[in-house]
């Protein structure tokens, strides 16, 4: 029988070769998939997550787990492909034009695969236009875009302009040190996030899904 919770604590505790193992047993052993996700991998991730939130562990820990997160989905991403779980949404994650910072948007994204989301990474330096391209691309519905400075905030407008512009049906998830929620009223984005773990909750709001 798959022991998840122990999946669960060895990925909080930042064990990658222990979370491998302990994956790839539970695949031999005929453990659903999605199971392994869900109860093992997600589980954990979603603990840390919380913790992080909390101030009960910081940026390293998270990195550390998602490393293990890592470790386990090496195993179980083919075995989700023949089982045909589909992720829960799909996401764009970038740095507006002219922010070069990327370890705010890392954070997000490696919060969001670990809650069983697609992530599509675009990088930093991304300007309005190449989001747009990006979700037309996939039929994505949700931009997630990080801003570190202050000067480089306004391009988020940028993007929100863009996708009306378009006329896609994608939301807009904005977030970064100097972001605030009034902010993200003044341009008319869909959603702010303060922190890593809460984008994935409002990303989930925004895209009704659990």
């Amino acid at each position: 029988m798959a022991d998840y919770d122990a999946i669960s604590e060895a990925l909080q505790k930042g064990k990658a070769p222990e979370v491998k193992e302990m994956v790839q047993k539970a695949v031999d052993e005929g453990a659903p998939a999605g199971d392994i996700l869900e109860k093992g991998l997600i589980a954990g991730m979603g603990i840390i997550g919380a913790k992080f939130k909390a101030n009960e562990v910081y940026v390293p820990e998270v990195l550390i787990a998602a490393r293990a997160m890592h470790a386990g989905m090496d195993v179980l991403e083919p075995e989700i492909v023949k089982a045909g779980i589909e992720p829960k949404g799909s996401v764009i994650i970038g740095t507006v034009k002219g922010d070069l910072h990327d370890i705010g948007k890392n954070l997000v994204m490696m919060m969001f695969k670990g809650a069983g989301f697609k992530v599509v990474d675009v990088g930093i330096d991304v300007t309005a236009e190449k989001f747009v391209e990006a979700a037309k691309a996939d039929n994505i519905k949700l931009i997630g875009c990080s801003a570190l400075l202050t000067t480089t905030m306004p391009q988020m407008k940028e993007v929100v302009d863009a996708v009306k512009a378009a006329g896609i049906d994608t939301k807009v998830l904005i977030g970064g040190a100097p972001v605030t929620q009034s902010y993200c009223d003044e341009i008319g984005a869909d959603g702010y996030a303060p922190d890593a773990s809460s984008a994935v909750d409002v990303a989930k709001n925004l895209l009704g899904v659990n």
